[in-house]
């Protein structure tokens, strides 16, 4: 082995390295063909990933629908109506993103929709208000899971339950680091646990009621009439719309597919679908039969429960077989499974917030660091930094569910809207190309004044609660992305200067030839073909004039979140650069440098080049490091985030090895013009 081949896999790893590398998994080989098979989710697992959202907010949502109607006594009956309401928008709202996962396979959700239909102004508020509303995603679910678990606790235990919390945010954390198949593979019987549980209870539930169908709709009957008389038909709508509203965390789960459709198992678009039916068809029963079982069972809260402990209790905690009280065992294991279902639940903000982060990155939204992969094919920092403010918000609100379910519900039916609203624009366009237009926007027409009357509802009722605050961090989340938009636009301002003075290059008559490897030897590292490359190259021949007899260029093929979409895309990367490279290769011939390429793909661009050099170093023993770097007369540390700083740590690494670097500066902006091009001009 070479004295200068860098630390990695192959060399004798620390006691901190080898643990470190069984919590995190084994790195991936994205050269495999089979790896988007490998890390990609069945229809069964997306189901349980990315509907455990939706089917524990029946803990909740149902709940808070019920408790809104028996604030005004004999409007119980309206259950029976909620139940078909909530069924009919968790369909509509299904379909209607079924329909959207066909026409963007790639997936992306809310965000892609808005930006390409409604334009990137649009897709802003989206993905901000989704991202704010997968953090309480994440945040309302561990709290509400932990309260779930602590009720049956003694009192004195409770001081345990915030650090539980943390403990469990810190695990997930660490799950979908491993990879999104490893986090939801061991949440498979906790998630089957609760669906079977809760599938007894309600069929059981109704069940038991249908001898009793004509005495209850009697009963129904006579509330309906009363309730006309106190409050007349407009007061028995408002307080139908209220109850209505306040159940809205039961849909926040619904966009959940679209988002993770990068995840799926080829074919995407089917998987999806599947996918979606499951979640539709499940959060549809479950949330309305538990309307139903409430009214049918006469349900009241009592101090310290929740209605479905309530429910849980009046079904089963009298079952008896053989004078063993075997329905007290029932009560307890449906009421742990939905504890530890609002656990799983997170995992939805864990597996969409990264992902909607990673595609506003790309589109120079956030810090472009969000949109790299870890050696696990994950978006690592995504994950961190949402585990990361879940933890601040529980730590800031105490993990109080109230408090925090005041902030919930809000920003996703924000997207719903922007989402249906962008297909409704999308159809119109197209109604002169299909003649089936119209059948195909009605869904979204429903959808939109489904969304727009349950946000509007939401946002009245509960703004002085706390919704309020929800907004300002939406608001200032989004004047936080437009400052880093603004800021990479002015960088891509100041490199359009840089390659602007490439109009005014004109080769020289050279003819290099292939790099003589006993000669010394300029290595410059390279990007886009373009003006920082290009200044580059001729700083090396003003700084050395006459010096380098070779000049190679490397770059390195770094896949993202936007290029590891599959084989295809994977292959196209690797062609763009190596074009590139051959561009760069034929300037510097022309100025009669000897002169090739080499290249790297990976998803690590620091550790690929240092790779790379080092190999280079051992062909070429009489060689020079390079690397060009955009340099500004006032530098702040805002840039060292939003900029991943290659050129600086591809130095320091190399430099340890004993190799010489040097990083050129270019100068750029308003008040300081690069350093002129040194090229000889063609005689007229």
């Amino acid at each position: 082995m070479s004295s200068h081949e860098p630390t990695g896999p192959e060399e004798k790893a620390s006691l901190l390295e080898t643990g470190w590398r069984v919590m995190m998994g084994r790195p991936r080989d994205f050269k495999d063909p089979g790896v988007f098979h490998k890390i990609s989710l069945v229809a069964f697992l997306a189901w349980v990933g990315m509907g455990a959202d939706g089917l524990s907010s029946s803990a909740y949502g149902p709940d808070e629908s019920f408790r809104s109607l028996l604030e005004h006594g004999n409007t119980t009956y309206l259950a029976v109506f909620m139940a078909l309401a909530t069924a009919l928008t968790v369909f509509v709202m299904s379909y209607a993103y079924s329909r959207i996962i066909e026409h963007f396979p790639t997936g992306g959700g809310g965000y892609v929709v808005a930006s390409k239909l409604l334009g990137e102004k649009a897709g802003l508020l989206s993905g901000s208000a989704l991202l704010v509303d997968y953090i309480l995603t994440i945040t309302v679910s561990i709290a509400s899971g932990g309260d779930a678990v602590f009720n049956m606790l003694p009192l004195t235990w409770h001081t345990w339950k915030l650090p539980l919390e943390f403990v469990v945010i810190a695990l997930l954390i660490v799950l979908n680091i491993r990879g999104v198949k490893e986090s939801v593979t061991p949440l498979v019987p906790v998630f089957m646990v609760f669906v079977l549980t809760h599938l007894v209870l309600i069929l059981g539930g109704l069940g038991s009621h249908i001898g009793h169908a004509p005495e209850v709709a009697a009963d129904l009957t006579r509330e309906f009439s009363q309730s006309i008389h106190s409050y007349g038909v407009f007061g028995v709508f408002i307080i139908f719309m209220t109850a209505y509203s306040r159940g809205a965390g039961t849909y926040t789960g619904i966009e959940a597919v679209s988002n993770g459709l990068q995840m799926m198992r080829e074919p995407r678009v089917t998987t999806g679908k599947h996918t979606m039916v499951y979640l539709s068809v499940s959060l549809a029963f479950t949330a309305g039969g538990i309307l139903l079982c409430y009214l049918l069972f006469g349900i009241r809260p009592q101090e310290g429960k929740t209605l479905n402990g309530v429910l849980v209790e009046a079904f089963a905690a009298n079952w008896q077989v053989l004078g063993v009280p075997v329905g007290k065992g029932f009560v307890f294991i449906a009421l742990a499974s939905e504890g530890a279902l609002l656990f799983v639940a997170a995992q939805t903000g864990f597996i969409d917030g990264p992902r909607v982060m990673s595609n506003m990155a790309v589109d120079s939204w956030l810090p472009r660091r969000f949109a790299s992969l870890s050696d696990r094919l994950t978006t690592k920092d995504g994950v961190v930094l949402l585990g990361l403010a879940a933890i601040s918000l529980l730590l800031f609100t105490h993990g109080n569910v109230d408090a925090l379910v005041t902030m919930y519900a809000i920003n996703v039916f924000i997207t719903f809207s922007l989402s249906q609203l962008g297909m409704c624009r999308f159809w119109l366009r197209e109604r002169s190309r299909d003649a089936k237009w119209g059948r195909h926007i009605l869904v979204h027409v429903v959808g939109l004044v489904m969304c727009l009357s349950i946000l509007a509802f939401t946002i009245v009722l509960k703004f002085s609660q706390g919704a309020w605050l929800t907004l300002v961090v939406t608001a200032a989340f989004i004047v936080l992305c437009l400052l880093v938009k603004s800021h990479y636009r002015e960088v891509a301002r100041q490199l359009a200067l840089l390659d602007a003075d490439l109009d005014n290059l004109v080769g020289m008559d050279g003819n290099g030839g292939e790099p003589d490897p006993s000669k010394p030897t300029a290595v410059l590292l390279v990007g886009p073909y373009g003006g920082l490359g290009v200044h580059s190259m001729l700083s090396i021949q003003r700084t050395y004039p006459g010096y380098f007899a070779n000049l190679v260029f490397v770059s390195v093929a770094v896949h993202d979140t936007g290029t590891f979409k599959g084989t295809a895309e994977v292959a196209s990367l690797r062609l763009r650069v190596e074009e590139t490279l051959q561009r760069y290769v034929a300037l510097a011939k022309s100025l009669g440098w000897n002169s090739s390429y080499r290249m790297a793909e990976g998803l690590d661009a620091v550790y690929e080049a240092s790779r790379l050099c080092i190999k280079i170093a051992d062909e070429f023993p009489r060689v020079v490091f390079f690397a060009g770097k955009l340099i500004w007369k006032r530098e702040t540390w805002i840039q060292k985030i939003l900029h991943n700083e290659t050129a600086y740590q591809v130095e320091r690494r190399l430099h340890w090895k004993g190799l010489a670097m040097s990083v050129l500066p270019v100068r750029v902006g308003d008040d300081a013009r690069s350093a002129p091009l040194m090229s000889r001009q063609k005689s007229g």
